[in-house]
């Protein structure tokens, strides 16, 4: 069984891994179709603010009521 701050802590941590894949400096062998990627899906992934929202208990931080 997942805990909510686990899936809060996956959420902080493929963020973190989309931000390393966009930068070359930290990751020189990823190719550019990958970091456009990446760069895109960091353009509408929920930030730090947005998860703090949603661990104080705003569960409608996304817009909507339910998946």
């Amino acid at each position: 069984m997942t805990l909510p701050y686990e899936r809060v802590n996956a959420v902080n941590n493929t963020r973190e891994l989309l931000y390393l894949l966009t930068d070359p400096k930290k990751t020189p062998k990823v190719p550019k179709q990958i970091r456009e990627v990446a760069s895109g899906l960091l353009k509408h992934y929920p930030t730090s603010l947005d998860m703090k929202m949603v661990t104080e208990g705003d569960g409608n931080v996304f817009g909507i009521k339910e998946f």
